[in-house]
């Protein structure tokens, strides 16, 4: 008799498998022992094909590894653009089940100041662009091993606001939009790894990737129908 059920890897080089797509600019790393050993970026938006996955194997193939090598994933969570999330969720998910493996889910926040290259330690503010005159924000202190500390919860504010909440906590402010450029990137999953570790895989079943907002589809919707859409 042939069972369906996946069939966990065989043991290899094991190593983690990083990606994050919050933006218009999706990141792969492939993290062995602590250390990223290979990773990508692709564009998300304005492209005829699919990008990420292909990374992936790409950033997979440079590690000297295969999407069978994988022990576990961790997939940005957001905030930010519904269809690159989504896809990059949907491709977290894929692997962890078909390799029979946890998944882990991290901030989209964390991972600017955390995957950001030469940056100083110190307080940092990472904003991501929410649309509609919006940011996504949420303050961290970043040590010089690149650990990060949660200053305060992620909230979305006014583009005014989030200028304030810099100026005013005395931070730094880094994002794609922000003097101090950077995007999320899969890379800073490893000075992470321990805590998003300790802090619990997710349900591959019930995880969705946190947007942050309403899709703009749907606020159209409601606004022309007056009424919440109901799921």
């Amino acid at each position: 008799m042939v069972s369906d059920r996946p069939v966990p890897p065989s043991q290899g080089a094991r190593v983690t498998l990083a990606l994050d797509a919050a933006t218009y600019e999706g990141s792969v790393a492939v993290i062995r022992a602590g250390v990223v050993v290979a990773e990508r970026t692709v564009a998300m938006r304005g492209e005829t094909e699919e990008r990420l996955m292909p990374a992936v194997l790409a950033a997979l193939a440079d590690a000297g590894s295969s999407v069978r090598d994988v022990e576990r994933v961790v997939c940005g969570e957001g905030p930010g653009s519904f269809t690159s999330l989504r896809i990059a969720g949907a491709i977290a998910k894929g692997i962890a089940f078909g390799n029979v493996i946890p998944l882990f889910a991290v901030s989209s926040l964390a991972l600017v100041v955390a995957g950001a290259s030469g940056l100083s330690a110190g307080t940092h503010l990472a904003v991501l662009d929410a649309m509609r005159g919006e940011r996504f924000i949420a303050p961290f202190g970043r040590a010089a091993d690149g650990t990060l500390a949660v200053l305060g919860p992620a909230c979305r504010v006014t583009a005014e606001e989030a200028a304030k909440v810099a100026l005013g906590g005395d931070a730094i402010a880094i994002g794609p939009l922000e003097s101090t450029r950077a995007a999320p990137h899969a890379r800073g999953v490893a000075p992470l790894l321990e805590a998003i570790i300790r802090s619990g895989a997710v349900s591959i079943d019930a995880w969705e990737p946190a947007y942050g907002r309403l899709a703009e589809a749907q606020v159209k919707w409601e606004a022309a129908h007056g009424r919440p859409l109901q799921a």
